[in-house]
């Protein structure tokens, strides 16, 4: 691959990240006034005139953790071996 296309295939790459972000849906936590009315039946509360979300019984974070610790060791991996790496070339 010639050095010039290098700009050009970053700057697609980053576009294309931030248009697929632009689809990503926000997570607003106000809920919409049909659902305060049945807020026992729409699992909502409402103290004070203000919705609250949902009690869901919490999240398992645990696959997230593991998730998170492996792609954190993978990386330090790579950091490391391209030390390694340049180390040698020098």
């Amino acid at each position: 691959m010639s050095a010039a296309r290098r700009p050009l295939l970053t700057a697609t790459a980053a576009g294309t990240l931030l248009c697929a972000l632009w689809f990503v849906p926000s997570a607003n936590a106000t809920g919409e006034q049909h659902a305060q009315v049945g807020a026992s039946s729409a699992g909502a509360e409402v103290h004070g005139g203000e919705p609250r979300l949902a009690e869901t019984g919490g999240i398992d974070t645990t696959p997230y953790l593991l998730g998170g610790a492996t792609f954190l060791a993978v990386g330090a991996g790579f950091v490391t071996l391209a030390m390694r790496q340049s180390g040698r070339a020098s």
